[in-house]
């Protein structure tokens, strides 16, 4: 597996461990990540949103977030953008976050 592939996993890893204080369940899995983009070696893009615009978590997922992405070897800048276009749905939640909050 190429260097490439194996960052894109650990950042997914990672992502992994990060969760809403108020939810059970992972920002991945929530649907809350709508875009990972390692520009170049050294420069991690994330565009994120919120389950709700008013989270009171906001700044604690943000700062949880750029913190786990930059104990990646080799990754050196995280710029962590806060979205909300599209807005967040249940739609976007993973199979087994749906299950994981009883919407299934």
């Amino acid at each position: 597996m190429n260097e490439f592939l194996q960052k894109e996993e650990k950042i997914v890893e990672l992502l992994k461990t990060v969760f809403d204080p108020e939810i059970p369940v992972n920002i991945y899995d929530l649907g809350l990540i709508y875009r990972i983009e390692l520009k170049d070696e050294h420069t991690l893009d994330i565009d994120m949103t919120l389950t709700a615009p008013s989270c009171p978590a906001a700044d604690f997922l943000v700062e949880d977030v750029k913190q786990k992405m930059s104990s990646i070897d080799g990754v050196e800048t995280v710029n962590v953008n806060l979205v909300f276009e599209p807005e967040w749905s249940k739609d976007m939640m993973s199979e087994e976050a749906k299950l994981e909050l009883g919407f299934m």
